[in-house]
């Protein structure tokens, strides 16, 4: 595990910036696949193309989307904010590597979101096995009606601007 002593090793970098194999490898990992619902197969090199498509054409219709994170120099996962019907939603998807800072993640992507961006508000959805929202719930965020994406109902969580 790599040591979450500061932001200092963090970089927020475009998915297009990462090998491809490095993200294949994370989107395999079993634990991180187990908070994955929407990936029942092997994600493959097509897989990774599409989805660096769709990612690319979030930034480029919405000026925003997810990034990839790097942490001390190792591709560490991906996530950010991305639009969700009319919701901008928190997404991290990170190497059990690097559990641990997602808090870390979370607090530079709310600083741009509320910041820079100046969003009124952000949800995060948990996926249906994820029972425990005692994180999410301690950050301010409030569970609202569910959502559905993919055949799955995720929980929803909102967090306004402070």
């Amino acid at each position: 595990m790599v040591s979450a002593n500061g932001l200092n090793d963090l970089e927020f970098v475009s998915l297009a910036d990462v090998a491809k194999d490095d993200i294949i490898t994370l989107m395999n990992t079993p634990a991180v696949g187990r908070h994955l619902p929407l990936l029942t197969t092997e994600f493959s090199k097509e897989d990774c193309r599409a989805f660096l498509a769709a990612k690319q054409a979030l930034w480029d219709i919405h000026g925003y989307g997810p990034w990839a994170f790097v942490i001390g120099g190792r591709f560490a996962g991906w996530g950010g904010l991305q639009p969700e019907q009319w919701d901008a939603d928190f997404a991290l998807v990170l190497h059990p590597d690097f559990w641990g800072w997602g808090r870390r993640i979370l607090d530079r992507v709310l600083a741009r979101a509320f910041g820079e961006m100046g969003l009124p508000e952000i949800t995060i959805l948990l996926p249906p096995g994820r029972e425990n929202a005692k994180a999410v719930l301690r950050l301010g965020f409030k569970e609202t009606a569910p959502r559905e994406v993919g055949g799955k109902t995720f929980r929803r969580f909102r967090l306004m601007r402070p």
